[in-house]
């Protein structure tokens, strides 16, 4: 069967492939984020989650690995278990409501959240893990986002920030969003989802050339963090109540 992106045209191709690239910067870049600022602008080509999202997860496990194939030593293990007992059964949770929902309630689902998470980044504001209950409701939270939308990271990365040493951060979330997005799309396969790997290796090259370049400006990336946020927050606040009135 013929992915959808065999029926795009010229233009949405080209549009595409920079959006790809742009998800690929932000996921390497930040450590996160690449899905919460890239499925967004991609729905606006395709108004279609369960067409991008086993792209967008396909390109996750394949960097993932990339990245974490020499750095897998330098990663917390116990605070990624003992997160998981809340972040894993949200995910499976979030899972069975992407496949189940009406796609018009996932698209608003997803503008609403990224609306959410733009306000935060424009006004200067952050997601505060104080300990306790808070840091639980953060996880399950952001699981069952991430398993809805992959859009999730935000919400569980304000946890991760208070609890994991800042040279094991990105190395610990790697290996969440990989079991995370493994968990996902094991489901998508059993329940018969298309995975659209066409579309995923076409837009392979794309993709790649953000993940170098995110690479080479990490240490940047962190250093302008507030700054980077704030531009990219007042953007997303347009594209969100442009997608919310659309949906």
């Amino acid at each position: 069967m013929k992915s959808l992106l065999f029926d795009f045209s010229t233009t949405q191709l080209l549009l595409t492939a920079l959006l790809f690239v742009w998800a690929g910067f932000v996921r390497s870049g930040l450590g996160f984020g690449g899905a919460a600022l890239g499925l967004p602008l991609m729905l606006f080509i395709l108004d279609q989650p369960l067409f991008w999202l086993p792209v967008i997860g396909l390109h996750l496990l394949f960097f993932s690995a990339l990245t974490l194939r020499t750095r897998i030593n330098n990663v917390d293990w116990a605070y990624l278990k003992a997160s998981s007992i809340y972040i894993i059964p949200a995910a499976l949770v979030g899972v069975f409501g992407l496949v189940n929902l009406p796609t018009r309630i996932l698209v608003t689902f997803i503008y609403a959240i990224t609306l959410f998470y733009a306000l935060i980044w424009m006004f200067n504001l952050s997601i505060n893990s104080k300990g306790g209950w808070s840091d639980k409701l953060l996880l399950v939270l952001g699981g069952y986002v991430a398993g809805t939308s992959l859009t999730g990271a935000p919400l569980m990365v304000a946890v991760y920030l208070r609890n994991v040493a800042a040279a094991q951060l990105r190395n610990t979330l790697f290996v969440l969003w990989f079991v995370l997005v493994s968990l996902k799309m094991s489901t998508f396969v059993a329940l018969g989802v298309p995975l659209h790997w066409q579309s995923s290796l076409l837009l392979l090259p794309a993709a790649a050339i953000g993940h170098v370049i995110g690479l080479k400006v990490h240490d940047t990336l962190l250093r302008n963090d507030k700054l980077f946020k704030q531009v990219i927050g007042g953007l997303l606040v347009v594209i969100s109540a442009i997608g919310l009135w659309n949906s």
